[in-house]
């Protein structure tokens, strides 16, 4: 009895070494990814130096081969030292693009501003609008405002006032003038004193009144 016990334990510790040595290959584990990586560099990272040209999608193409590098790059040919591309003469972005898209060689203005500001207003194309009484302004194609301020005519009076919403000045009494520092009106003869009759020159508002003397007439006495 315990012979056979002696017999299966010899078994026990032979059995595994024959396991280990021929029935586990190298097959059954494969190697770690860095020692992979580090075996098939040149399957996984391939130069294409002197050889041919990469866009951005991973597809090669040969020297001398015209690509598009990117989907917003301008067209290039393969060469040893790598791609050379084309320089296009891009014509010029709108000052006032709002929006631009870069979806080929040159970018594209997509929206232009379809309006004018104007002291912190917007004002759409060909708009007409009055910043005050007396602007007339209109927002132009090129989203600029331009304006026309009234040219006011002088007044006839020495004494203008200005109404609301009304851009020049008016006489409300009509023409007159100074006679001293008495306002007479136009076109009449105004005895301003005792002894002096004034009348305002004819269209010269701003000169001073022309007065003539008269005989005074004193008091009465009683």
């Amino acid at each position: 009895m315990a012979l056979h016990i002696h017999e299966a334990c010899i078994l026990l510790f032979v059995i595994p070494g024959l396991v280990s040595s021929a029935a586990i290959s190298h097959e059954d584990y494969p190697a770690d990814e860095g020692d992979q990586t580090s075996s098939n560099d040149n399957l996984i990272f391939d130069d294409y130096r002197g050889k041919g040209c990469v866009d951005d999608s991973g597809f090669v193409y040969k020297l001398g081969e015209r690509f598009f590098p990117g989907h917003s790059n301008c067209p290039c040919v393969c060469a040893l030292d790598g791609p050379v591309c084309d320089q296009p003469d891009c014509p010029k972005i709108h000052p006032k693009c709002t929006k631009v898209e870069h979806n080929g060689c040159c970018p594209e203005c997509k929206e232009v501003k379809n309006f004018c500001e104007y002291h912190g207003k917007n004002y759409k194309i060909l708009e007409e609008f009055k910043p005050s009484p007396c602007e007339w302004c209109r927002c132009e194609p090129s989203n600029e405002v331009h304006c026309v301020v009234a040219d006011c005519a002088v007044p006839e009076c020495v004494n203008p006032v200005y109404e609301p919403e009304q851009c020049c000045p008016v006489c409300k009494n009509g023409p007159n003038c100074f006679a001293g520092t008495t306002i007479i009106p136009a076109g009449i003869e105004v005895k301003v004193d005792e002894c002096n009759i004034c009348h305002c020159h004819n269209g010269d508002w701003w000169k001073p009144a022309q007065c003539s003397k008269r005989e005074c007439q004193g008091k009465q006495t009683v």
